[in-house]
């Protein structure tokens, strides 16, 4: 079953794109993968610890 997906448009520094280019090159993952993943561990980063009772 494939995730549904929506087109989420922002702007980003010149230099990260150019970065991103260049990985996604090198890797051969497409930059929207890498953003993806990028995103993900962001949000595991930032992830709130459960609150204690």
């Amino acid at each position: 079953m494939e995730t549904k997906r929506k087109n989420y448009n922002t702007t980003l520094k010149i230099d990260l794109i150019k970065k991103l280019k260049i990985l996604s090159a090198e890797t051969d993952v497409r930059q929207n993968d890498l953003l993806e993943e990028a995103i993900q561990d962001l949000l595991e980063k930032y992830k709130k610890a459960p609150k204690k009772t």
